[in-house]
């Protein structure tokens, strides 16, 4: 068994260490909104399903028996819409053109892994090539905001669960200089909302629904503010 164990215990720790660190916050600097006038394009990432997440419970017998241990609460938060998300990149354009910018909002959503990555070193680049939105869109910068995480995430420690699920919001959102490939703006944002009063409330879980909702309100809010 251990003979067994020991390749994938190596091959894990291995992917562990290649992982490519994120890069750090960037605060966008508004003059880079209207300086020269740049055409700024504005794109999501697919959105991802509303869903249960149950971080700690990581071996597959622990995350089955915690997902079968939430499978009411799942039921519930699989239904909530994304109210609102896709909007984002219209308030984006928006506060954009309103300090005198030039927002292009692109329909089509962009597959960001699937674009090729960029060769390039020196500065704060992206991992991923993104210089093709360039010609094909006529831009100069481009806004590119990923939700990541969408529903109620509780946590576990492999079969226990340590805390009460809360609603969750995770994106990222960043600005890429297409002549270079360098962030000009880089931000996480994450919100996670306790439920008000007593969560365990089948069928409907009425708290954690809310505390979805505050969460995805303060989410999209967070984005927007960084060009208000």
């Amino acid at each position: 068994m251990k003979k067994l164990l020991l390749p994938v215990v190596l091959g894990a720790l291995v992917l562990a260490g290649c992982a490519t660190p994120p890069p750090p916050a960037t605060p966008l600097a508004k003059a880079k909104l209207t300086e020269n006038q740049p055409r700024i394009g504005v794109v999501m990432a697919p959105l991802p399903k509303v869903d249960t997440h149950l971080p700690g419970a990581g071996c597959l017998l622990c995350m089955a028996a915690a997902s079968l241990a939430n499978q009411s609460l799942t039921a519930q938060v699989q239904k909530l819409p994304q109210d609102g998300l896709l909007q984002v990149k219209e308030d984006i354009a928006k506060a954009i053109n309103k300090k005198g910018g030039q927002a292009v909002v692109i329909a089509a959503e962009v597959q960001v892994d699937e674009l090729p990555k960029f060769s390039g070193a020196g500065g704060l680049v992206a991992e991923r090539d993104f210089r093709s939105f360039r010609e094909k869109h006529k831009l100069d910068k481009l806004v590119v905001i990923s939700v990541t995480t969408l529903g109620a995430e509780r946590p576990y420690s492999a079969y226990v669960p340590t805390g009460a699920p809360k609603g969750v919001f995770r994106a990222v959102g960043y600005m890429v200089d297409l002549q270079t490939n360098a962030y000009e703006w880089y931000q996480p944002v994450e919100f996670l909302k306790a439920a008000e009063g007593s969560w365990d409330e089948p069928p409907t879980f009425p708290g954690v629904t809310n505390a979805y909702f505050q969460a995805l309100e303060q989410g999209k809010d967070a984005l927007v503010e960084n060009f208000n």
